[in-house]
Formats: structure tokens, sequence, C-alpha cells
């Protein structure tokens, strides 16, 4: 599978936010927009509100991110992998492929 990629994050808050991106600096800064700086500043101790302030403004942001999950302690999964079109599974070979997979082949 070639072709373009992307980068995609599960937020495993209640209710879960998938986000999806480009490439992995741009989910690690929409990340940082949507949820670091989003933090509620009373909710954090003044050491780690400068944290979290400086990784932004420095543009570290999977630093900003990583800080953020270890303090909130919402889980975050990040993923790449390729985007599928119809060209990679071309209906007129789906039959032909399907009769060599492991499940019509095993015992």
């Amino acid at each position: 599978m070639s072709g373009p990629h992307v980068a995609y994050a599960v937020v495993r808050d209640d209710p879960p936010v998938v986000l999806m991106a480009e490439d992995l600096d741009v989910l690690h800064r929409a990340l940082a927009v949507h949820f670091v700086a989003q933090t509620d500043p009373r909710r954090v101790s003044e050491d780690e509100r400068e944290r979290l302030q400086a990784a932004l403004l420095e543009e570290r942001w999977s630093d900003a991110v990583d800080a953020w999950i270890r303090h909130s302690g919402v889980a975050v999964d990040v993923h790449t992998g390729p985007v599928l079109t119809a060209n990679d599974l071309p209906e007129d070979l789906i039959g032909a492929q399907l009769q060599f997979a492991p499940l019509y082949n095993g015992r």
C-alpha cells in the first residue's frame, strides 16, 4: 500500500475524540491547540502551567501533548497509516484475492 499517509489520534476522553491530520507534526499541533491550550489554569500547579505554556510558545507540540497527557490522565493513541482508495481494492479482483486468503486455505 503506497500513496498518501495520514496521522490520527484517538483522545480517550468522555466522549472520545478522533483527530486526523496530514502528518504527525500537524497532528501534534492540533492536539496542542484543541486540548493542551484549553486546559483550565486553575486545575494545574503553577509549575505545570508554566511548563505547558513554555512548550506551546516554543512550538514543542509533542512535549506539550505529552505533559498534558501526564497531567490530565487522558490517554491519547497516535497512529499513522495509508489512505486507502477504491484503487487499492478494485472490485473486479476482490473475489480472486479472497479465495487465496488464509481464511479460505487454512484448516
